[in-house]
């Protein structure tokens, strides 16, 4: 992987544990970095703009709306009514920009709770929800509960969900070179040992661009959502996967990332593989203890267990067991954290 910044800094929290995951979606950066993902913002926009016949006269919902851009693809699609909910104060400008762009008959914007605001009148209940929820991992961030209690509070029956179905992939990647210089560096800092800080930063996974030459096995769906059947506690998980080394190399890191699919009879569908077009997503890295010397063919297979912080719902706990089955066959065992 390339030597980058990941991207805008997840949320912190104080000593207190203070969520500052809203404040953190007010300043601009973060809203232009995403809109400047062509991949993401012109999915979304194709979706609904194919569509157009499903959201004529329709009352729309945006949960999360930011700066309202998907607020205004669903009122220029034809939407009747549409509410924008979003609790960071960007909430100002989106209120500007749609004035701007003239939606304001169009488009109601509120600031606070999606569970805590009160819908307008006329507006109880809406015929589709649109959310761009997914985090990194796509859980992490934990907004799709937010889009649930949605779901099961204000959209009609039979009502749509953009997008509603994602699933999630996983493979193992070759990556020497930037493991020694993110993890291995801690070990001798100067001639002084910081094993200390190597723990810590094992236990982070990273965020960052895979290159798609670095892959060296198949790819294996193993966590699908369908958003109108899904429930909350089923976004905590275990589950198996097996993949298969598909060239003689070194395998020293499990990469995760995330497919999304729109409704529609034009289905609108985007991927955050390694083998597509890069996204502000980018991809889960999860970095083994020990490299693995595969041959092709080898078989790496284990569990991946992963649910919301306890403490820190926000936060996304994720275990892997592995097993690998090859000249060297070993058992490993590794607990991570996003945050």
């Amino acid at each position: 992987m390339s030597e980058q910044n990941n991207g805008t800094a997840p949320p912190q929290k104080d000593d207190q544990g203070k969520d500052y995951y809203f404040d953190s979606y007010s300043h601009y950066g973060i809203h232009e970095e995403m809109l400047k993902d062509k991949v993401r913002t012109t999915s979304y926009r194709d979706a609904i703009y194919h569509n157009k016949h499903m959201f004529k006269d329709k009352i729309v919902l945006d949960v999360g709306c930011g700066t309202g851009i998907l607020c205004m693809f669903a009122a220029s699609a034809g939407a009747k009514k549409v509410i924008g909910v979003d609790c960071s104060s960007i909430i100002i400008q989106a209120k500007q920009i749609v004035k701007e762009n003239g939606f304001e008959d169009k488009i109601t914007l509120l600031s606070g709770k999606m569970e805590e605001i009160t819908m307008p009148e006329g507006c109880e209940k809406v015929d589709i929800i649109v959310s761009e929820w997914m985090g990194y991992f796509l859980l992490y961030e934990s907004m799709l509960n937010t889009v649930l209690w949605a779901r099961d509070n204000l959209l009609v029956p039979g009502g749509k969900i953009f997008p509603d179905k994602s699933t999630m992939h996983i493979c193992g990647i070759e990556d020497e070179s930037y493991k020694k210089a993110k993890i291995d560096f801690w070990e001798d800092v100067y001639g002084y040992s910081f094993q200390s800080v190597k723990k810590l930063a094992m236990i982070e996974p990273l965020v960052d661009v895979v290159d798609s030459k670095q892959v060296m096995t198949d790819c294996m769906r193993f966590f699908s959502i369908d958003l109108y059947t899904v429930k909350v506690e089923d976004l905590s998980f275990k589950r198996d996967f097996r993949i298969t080394a598909s060239r003689r190399d070194k395998l020293h890191a499990l990469v995760v990332y995330f497919d999304i699919e729109f409704p529609g009879h034009d289905k609108t569908t985007f991927s955050t593989s390694p083998h597509a077009k890069t996204t502000h997503w980018k991809q889960t890295v999860f970095y083994t203890t020990k490299a693995l010397a595969c041959t092709r063919g080898d078989v790496i297979s284990g569990t991946i267990t992963a649910a919301p912080n306890q403490n820190n719902h926000r936060d996304f706990d994720i275990s892997i067991n592995l097993n690998f089955a090859g000249k060297k066959p070993c058992t490993l065992d590794q607990d991570f954290r996003l945050r």
